[in-house]
């Protein structure tokens, strides 16, 4: 039977990301869903303050992400799985931030995936998200430059706020750089209108990362981005190297396309013929 390629967005972002990419899939005979992460897609909390760009509001509204973390996500994914697994094989696929849900779905629940699949998305193995930030691979990320869109303290409303509807040109300029630098300025600006203010505070911790017994035992395969400033290569060279070791008996098969962070999303085609290649 066919697999069913479930896929996982990243932050900020939902189902509406894959679209490019299920339509390519499908044109390659594959079978594909994307699923929203509670609190995204048409569940996602957008106060009006965003809308009417109101800064003030916008700092203060409630968002409706807190109290919804990690733990969260890998329910609703596990439960997305089961009933995608009824119809035969399961290659999830994650990006960006989503490898940090995928990881711990995998921990949970490895019996319910056939592989799994990280294109240029956080793999944690011997440290944190955060810890890995600080880490000299990621020296190369420009998203420090792009901190002016936090748009509220995220204690005081309950989660990461960004405002992605900035018109301060060097903002704009450093997400472009950070997200899209292989894109049109349209292309940027849809992109950023697909997103949502709002993300979960919580990128999970030590318990969270890869797990030798359950995680380790999948087939695996990494989606290496060269031109990614969000996640730098080098930093996802190092993901990918921490996993091998961790699991030397079942090591990343790794792919390489030459492409932003996003780029993948925008323009799919090299992205779908990997994964079909996989099923």
């Amino acid at each position: 039977m066919t697999p069913t390629f479930v896929l996982i967005h990243g932050s900020n972002a939902n189902s509406f990301s894959w679209a490019p990419l299920m339509r390519e899939l499908a044109l390659l005979g594959h079978r594909s869903l994307a699923v929203d992460l509670p609190g995204h897609g048409f569940a996602a909390g957008l106060p009006s303050a965003y809308q009417t760009q109101d800064a003030a509001e916008l700092a203060v509204a409630a968002s409706n992400l807190e109290g919804v973390g990690l733990q969260e996500n890998v329910d609703h994914v596990v439960a997305v799985l089961e009933r995608a697994r009824e119809h035969g094989p399961v290659i999830a696929v994650a990006h960006s931030r989503g490898g940090v849900t995928l990881t711990a779905v995998a921990n949970r629940r490895p019996e319910l995936l056939d592989r799994i699949v990280y294109a240029s998305a956080w793999c944690c193995v011997e440290h944190t998200p955060r810890e890995y930030v600080a880490r000299p691979e990621n020296a190369g990320s420009v998203l420090d430059r792009a901190a002016g869109v936090a748009a509220a303290n995220p204690a005081r409303v309950g989660a990461v706020r960004m405002n992605w509807r900035t018109a301060d040109p060097a903002q704009l300029g450093a997400l472009k750089d950070a997200m899209l630098a292989d894109g049109t300025d349209d292309e940027f600006r849809v992109l950023l209108s697909t997103l949502t203010p709002d993300e979960s505070r919580d990128a999970g911790g030590p318990e969270d990362r890869a797990d030798a017994a359950t995680w380790g035992r999948i087939p695996r395969s990494y989606v290496r981005l060269t031109q990614d400033m969000s996640i730098p290569i080098e930093l996802q060279d190092l993901f990918v190297k921490e996993a091998d070791a961790l699991t030397p008996d079942n090591v990343f098969d790794v792919h390489t396309i030459e492409s932003s962070h996003t780029g993948v999303l925008v323009h799919p085609e090299r992205f779908a013929a990997v994964l079909a290649g996989l099923a």
